[in-house]
């Protein structure tokens, strides 16, 4: 059985930039990250941030927690999209609402430039 996925992730700039920042053994852990969440739908890889429209993409590799924040574009006519925000590695427990600030500051102007585009 083939399983098909439940969304497309699109990485918004900050998040391209985390990413490329990376090495490419943990880069392609965290693509795999957004592979296996897209198909499984899998908590432990995405999980949503309590009182929040922010989810994060979680990966562990190498002993480090890397976190790349996303929120979901389900609008028509695009097909269901998680558009990632920015990523961080994670060194606390909570994640830091600096970041989670800032992922909200993206999802609103993301939606806010799509509103003035049609």
């Amino acid at each position: 059985m083939e399983l098909k996925k439940k969304f497309r992730v699109i990485l918004y700039r900050e998040a391209q930039d985390f990413l490329t920042g990376l090495d490419e053994k943990t880069r392609d852990k965290i693509y795999q990250t957004f592979d296996r969440a897209s198909l499984l739908l899998d908590p432990e890889a995405f999980k949503k941030l309590a009182d929040t429209d922010i989810w994060e993409f979680r990966t562990l590799f190498n002993k480090r927690k890397y976190r790349v924040l996303a929120f979901w574009d389900k609008t028509k006519p695009v097909n269901t999209l998680v558009i990632a925000t920015h990523g961080f590695v994670k060194k606390t427990q909570k994640t830091p609402q600096k970041e989670i600030n800032k992922a909200i500051t993206i999802r609103e102007i993301y939606f806010k430039n799509k509103l003035n585009e049609k």
